[in-house]
């Protein structure tokens, strides 16, 4: 049995450096004892370490407008449209030239990823390996073009999410400055994981959310000196933004829905289904990020890959795209229930054919759309026995306790989808309690996340293309 402390030694928590106020309270505790708010530790956050913090935020907010232009420079070649009126643009088009468009965009962006991984290889561009396994170094080069590639295929219609590249690039921003002023390794990692969070932050326009994927999601710690840089540049880069991208919530019209009884007891039912789903769709993100094209036909990849989709899309057009639109739909309850019964199995197949066919881009809001849809069903179902609840707000609750599950980031998860419409906080009991049953089963039944589940192997491949992914326990 460990003896209690004796109240005249020091505190293990001295901070480091000392605050201003030498004088200590009466206390007599002579340093910080509350855990989260220790002593900076490795990653002195000093002026000079702020200064970079506010130059990330500013680089993180404009590379995620400069993305989005781009991205709204694609899609209004390919369907007349922009980001904004993205499904109303592809429903207007016609499937001959959905398929086309799809195509052509499968060939260019296969191509280039190919010829990036033979003349580019070696070249970090991986955030999570930076971040989690290695120094926090991204090379510019590699990460700017796969990151404008990634732009290419997901205004075309490829099911990727589109936060994919301004997260590299704001953590590319990171990197470079952090490598500009000599930091240590420490301080760049951080620096590397903030830019990140700022770069979601200013293009879905979340700063607590950015702060807490960098914090929560690539860090893994939710202490003072990890969330309150993070936070800054989050908060820096949306500000950044908004030179060009929108003020208002990226789901603006959803309501703010009442609690009712029925809603609640269905979270608490529910969550544990999600997350037993969370794991199957992240089993599945494994699965093909470890026999994703390679070799020879990696150029060709997703040209065919985003072809299949463009046929697909002749019936069902909603899977076009990250799934904004497909979220939002479900959050207003106008998607049917026969076609969401489609949509929650096609949506993540189509998600993992674009990443297995080679293509790079994000998995978040793919994510939070199939959760949206996963609700309308599960919440229909439940209307049987006990109605009374917005076929919307099921929606909402099971899109934040899919993505939790599915990224292990509950708190990420949570905020986010406040953030995000500016009005799930009227839900918040039944988000928190299905978010939390989620991601408990999933943790215990599985415990890999989208995100690690896509890690590359340690040690190249025979056919030396880039690595595979990594297997526990693989001998």
């Amino acid at each position: 049995m460990t003896a209690d402390r004796d109240p005249r030694r020091p505190s293990e928590r001295r901070r480091d450096p000392q605050p201003l106020l030498r004088r200590r309270i009466a206390s007599g505790r002579g340093a910080m004892e509350q855990p989260n708010a220790t002593g900076d530790g490795p990653l002195r956050l000093d002026v000079r370490f702020w200064v970079l913090v506010v130059a990330v935020g500013v680089a993180g907010g404009l590379f995620g407008v400069a993305l989005t232009a781009v991205l709204d420079a694609v899609v209004h070649l390919a369907y007349g449209g922009t980001v904004a009126g993205f499904a109303a643009a592809v429903q207007e088009a016609s499937w001959a030239r959905r398929l086309v468009v799809l195509a052509v965009a499968g060939l260019v962006t296969g191509v280039g990823w190919a010829l990036l991984r033979r003349f580019a290889a070696g070249r970090p561009a991986d955030l999570d390996d930076a971040v989690w396994t290695g120094t926090g170094e991204l090379s510019f080069r590699r990460s700017s073009v796969s990151s404008l590639l990634s732009m290419v295929a997901v205004g075309a219609g490829a099911s990727l999410g589109r936060e994919a590249g301004p997260k590299l690039m704001g953590a590319v921003s990171g990197s470079l400055l952090s490598r500009w002023a000599g930091t240590p390794p420490e301080q760049r990692r951080l620096l590397v994981a903030c830019g990140a969070g700022a770069g979601m932050a200013a293009v879905y326009n979340v700063p607590v959310g950015g702060a807490l994927i960098a914090a929560e999601v690539l860090l893994g710690s939710i202490t003072l000196p990890v969330v309150l840089p993070a936070l800054a540049c989050s908060t820096v880069a949306t500000v950044a933004a908004w030179v060009y991208l929108p003020v208002q919530a990226t789901y603006a019209d959803v309501p703010a829905f009442p609690v009712t009884a029925t809603q609640v007891v269905w979270a608490l039912v529910a969550g544990p289904v999600v997350g037993l789903l969370a794991v199957a769709w992240t089993r599945l993100v494994g699965w093909v990020s470890e026999h994703r094209v390679r070799g020879r036909w990696a150029a060709l990849g997703p040209l065919v890959g985003f072809a299949a989709l463009g046929g697909v899309a002749v019936a069902f057009p909603q899977l076009l795209g990250n799934g904004q639109d497909l979220a939002e739909g479900a959050f207003l309850g106008t998607v049917p229930l026969g076609l969401a019964l489609v949509l929650v199995a096609l949506k993540p197949l189509v998600t993992a054919l674009c990443l297995g066919s080679g293509a790079t881009g994000g998995l978040f809001t793919p994510t939070l759309a199939t959760g949206a849809v996963l609700g309308v069903v599960l919440g229909s179902a439940w209307e049987l026995a006990w109605p009374g609840g917005p076929a919307g707000g099921y929606a909402l609750v099971a899109a934040a306790a899919f993505l939790a599950a599915a990224t292990q980031a509950p708190l990420s998860a949570l905020v986010l989808v406040v953030e995000l419409t500016r009005t799930a906080d009227s839900l918040v009991v039944p988000v928190a309690l299905a978010v939390a049953g989620a991601t408990v089963v999933a943790r215990y039944v599985d415990g890999y996340s989208i995100y690690s589940a896509r890690l590359p192997r340690t040690a190249p491949t025979a056919d030396g293309d880039e690595p595979a992914r990594r297997v526990e326990g693989a001998g």
